[in-house]
């Protein structure tokens, strides 16, 4: 079978061929950063105009990536919600009217199920159930999953995600848009116990995440300082912010895994990139004796390979999508 998958729940327009039970065979994903930068965050009209003027060359480029035309394509999947809904309609219309008129079934993913999920396009595979920590811009939760469509959230932040406090740091320090990057890239040549930011706990049988205190205190610490701070004092910043956010991250997981006595962890969501989360999460699971599995940095960030093999899952469960299906913004996962 050969599925062509399509993202756009927010601002990279994204469009990948494959086959479920084998390998990708294409993965195309066009960025909307230079777009935005100059806003210091994503403006969600622009967002979805440049979908439209992308979503036709993306998918185009899949498919002759993939050696293949629309005539060898068996299933259209589409992220369905949630996101950006004038962004999201976009892609899942266009998926609509390709399988309208190409007579293809067509599926819709909850872009959240295909974080959850994109390990499994990578070898080794978790076996299931595992424990998923998904965080991102627009997310950050704890998730025990029993099966491709069995997902049970444990944990979620109660204000903002870990990926939307990077983006907010970074602009408090003039670092630019998308600030996680920045943050990372800074935060190598610092000091992480520079300054001692506070950890949200938020109760010690919490599995719920709060970085909006950790924000404010970074706020408070860069006022302090006069607004004027050195090179070095910028990167003592960023290291000891991006501290005490992994380490609420990793602890959290850590915690879940017990709740749930999962030995398996996986990790998802554009902040699974972060190369300090990423090397304290597998350091931890090791001392605990729990496999982890993190996807290739590539496939953490938004993109259509994810859905596409979320939407195989739904297919064979039977969910197909109707042509009057709607895009949603929040999810029911979440």
């Amino acid at each position: 079978m050969l599925i062509l998958a399509i993202e756009s729940s927010c601002d990279d327009t994204a469009a990948a061929v494959l086959e479920p039970e084998s390998r990708i065979r294409s993965s195309v994903v066009s960025s909307q950063h230079e777009i935005h930068a100059r806003f210091g965050g994503i403006v969600p009209e622009l967002a979805s105009r440049r979908h439209i003027e992308m979503i036709r060359p993306v998918v185009d480029e899949a498919l002759a990536q993939a050696g293949i035309g629309l005539d060898d394509i068996d299933l259209i999947a589409a992220t369905q919600g949630p996101g950006l809904v004038g962004s999201l309609l976009v892609g899942f219309t266009f998926a609509k009217a390709v399988a309208l008129a190409r007579g293809l079934p067509c599926v819709g993913v909850d872009h959240m199920a295909g974080h959850l999920l994109s390990c499994l396009l990578e070898n080794p595979q978790p076996a299931f159930p595992y424990t998923a920590l998904i965080v991102s811009g627009g997310t950050t939760s704890l998730f025990a999953v029993d099966d491709p469509l069995s997902f049970t959230r444990l944990g979620r932040t109660r204000d903002d995600a870990a990926g939307e406090a990077f983006d907010k740091v970074a602009k408090l320090l003039d670092l630019g848009y998308p600030g996680g990057p920045a943050i990372s890239r800074l935060a190598a040549g610092g000091n992480p116990a520079a300054i001692a930011f506070p950890r949200s706990r938020l109760g010690a049988d919490s599995l719920d995440f709060s970085f909006s205190g950790l924000k404010t205190a970074v706020a408070a610490h860069i006022d302090s300082q006069g607004r004027q701070c050195p090179p070095q004092a910028v990167a003592d910043i960023c290291a000891s912010f991006q501290e005490a956010v992994v380490d609420v991250l990793v602890d959290k997981t850590l915690a879940a895994v017990e709740r749930t006595g999962h030995r398996r962890v996986v990790l998802g969501g554009g902040v699974a990139a972060n190369p300090r989360l990423r090397t304290v999460l597998a350091e931890r699971c090791a001392q605990n004796d729990v496999a982890l599995f993190m996807p290739a940095p590539a496939l953490c960030t938004d993109n259509a390979a994810m859905i596409g093999l979320a939407g195989y899952y739904r297919f064979l469960g039977g969910h197909l999508a109707e042509a009057d299906a709607d895009a949603y913004s929040r999810s029911p996962l979440n």
